[in-house]
């Protein structure tokens, strides 16, 4: 016989329903037009259900960033755990970033709404515990190496984080998002090369 889950098995399953519900419908529809009453419905709750989890529609929206953004972290972490090569580690990396940002769950959550519903320094701060955190990493890792040019890592990780950034917002916003890709990822080796030095070899061309 199954055992019986306990109050906190329970909990922790139904705060995980809500949270992936919500991350389906705020990827799909956008934060403004994604309601609690919605989410509620999706998951067979009532309203009140909800609320006994979140405070409302901003709590639940912070936990799906969070959830969002470790899954985006994994996927980067995954991608540049191929080689053992720091600034080609860096750069598979860069391209896991980049080419997430055409799908539609991923604009729409981190690039679109994040910064506008959360604000830029709550965003930041749990970017820092994740994507953020991988790119200094990564910086480090090179540079310890002797593989980058001289310079502070922890600006440079905050530099060329928002240049990632930005060129992810530029692909979400772009009319056909996985046409204009390629020119960025084509542009993000380029930046790569410039901080490791032009004659550097380790950097490798291509996807």
């Amino acid at each position: 016989m199954l055992a019986r889950q306990t109050q906190v098995e329970r909990t922790r399953a139904t705060t995980t329903e809500l949270i992936e519900t919500a991350r389906r419908l705020f990827g799909r529809d956008g934060y403004a037009a994604t309601s609690i009453e919605g989410i509620a419905r999706e998951c067979g709750m009532t309203k009140g259900a909800v609320y006994h989890h979140f405070d409302g529609k901003i709590e639940l929206f912070r936990a799906v960033f969070v959830r969002q953004e470790q899954q985006l972290a994994e996927l980067i972490a995954t991608a540049a755990s191929e080689t053992d090569d720091p600034p080609e580690r860096l750069r598979r990396g860069f391209h896991a970033f980049l080419r997430a940002c055409v799908e539609p769950q991923v604009r729409q959550i981190i690039l679109l709404d994040g910064p506008a519903i959360l604000g830029w320094s709550t965003v930041r701060a749990i970017e820092y515990e994740y994507t953020l955190k991988l790119l200094r990493q990564g910086l480090e890792a090179a540079a310890a190496r002797g593989q980058l040019l001289a310079g502070d890592v922890t600006i440079r990780s905050h530099v060329i984080f928002g240049a990632l950034c930005e060129s992810g917002m530029f692909i979400a916003r772009a009319d056909d998002p996985a046409e204009v890709l390629s020119a960025v990822l084509d542009e993000a080796d380029e930046l790569l090369v410039a901080l490791a030095g032009k004659s550097n070899p380790t950097i490798q061309g291509g996807t």
